[in-house]
């Protein structure tokens, strides 16, 4: 994959080691919010990671806070697996103001453009990033029915019964997987990399991910898969500069959630899918 050319005022030296602190209970709250949820507890290590960002120093107190901002925002929904009409309306309204948020106080309070959205970069994809694509639908191929079916974790999203359920579904974890990117990689990890080095605000913000993911519904073993993806998502945004790749690379993971998920409940509708845990 390409290493495209650093933006100065995105990528800077890694602050002290201090800075780690408030960031880790950043990252913690998140776990508290979302998997545990504790939102209590985690309302309290929220405001604490910010003030102790703010003790370190302005810059990193400000991008922290900037995170809170949406965390605190989807905090105030739950994020089960519900498709009902009135849900998807309420959910696409809150997850749309966290990534909103940050991004008009990053931009136009701190003046600052750090969170960034970049759909073309001018730069074609390599051989190397095009058999990637593929590898990540075999992969999930093999690995998603293991964990969905075999595990039963399809439980966690509703039956489909309905055609516009079909459709419904399909938006719904398309949509998601889309935010996924715009709010996880372009927001949490582009804030996180300004103060540490590329591994330690990618271990941050897949702890955040997948902490979302969890309360989503990907349970049990999930972690053991999504932590990864999240890892892989990080690193190949840090590589490519892309948000238009690594949501190709999310949107057709999520297309064989899509079946599986269609599959394990009505598995008559995919047929064309031998799935070893039929």
């Amino acid at each position: 994959m390409h290493e495209a050319t650093a933006d100065a005022r995105v990528f800077v030296q890694p602050r002290p080691r201090l800075a780690l602190l408030p960031a880790s209970l950043l990252a913690i709250s998140a776990v508290l919010l979302f998997a545990l949820e504790w939102k209590p507890g985690g309302y309290v290590v929220l405001l604490v990671a910010v003030a102790a960002g703010f003790l370190v120093n302005s810059a990193l107190g400000r991008d922290l806070a900037l995170i809170a901002a949406g965390l605190l925002i989807i905090s105030t929904i739950s994020l089960a697996a519900d498709i009902s009409y009135g849900n998807i309306v309420v959910m696409g309204i809150v997850l749309t103001l966290a990534v909103v948020v940050p991004y008009v106080g990053s931009r136009f309070l701190f003046r600052e453009h750090v969170i960034r959205f970049p759909i073309r970069t001018g730069q074609k994809w390599t051989p190397l990033e095009k058999w990637y694509l593929v590898i990540v639908v075999a992969l999930g191929y093999f690995i998603l029915p293991l964990y969905f079916i075999g595990t039963g974790a399809y439980l966690n999203w509703p039956a489909i019964q309905a055609p516009d359920e079909l459709a419904r579904l399909f938006v719904g974890v398309n949509a998601v997987g889309i935010w996924d990117e715009l709010f996880f990689i372009c927001t949490v990890f582009a804030l996180l990399r300004r103060h540490f080095p590329m591994w330690q605000a990618n271990l941050l913000q897949a702890v955040i991910f997948v902490s979302f993911l969890w309360e989503l519904g990907y349970r049990g073993v999930g972690p053991l898969m999504t932590f990864p993806f999240a890892l892989l998502q990080g690193y190949t945004f840090s590589k490519t500069k892309s948000l238009t790749y690594v949501v190709c690379v999310h949107l057709l993971f999520d297309l064989v959630v899509y079946l599986v998920l269609v599959h394990a409940h009505n598995p008559q509708w995919v047929r064309i899918f031998l799935f070893s845990a039929n």
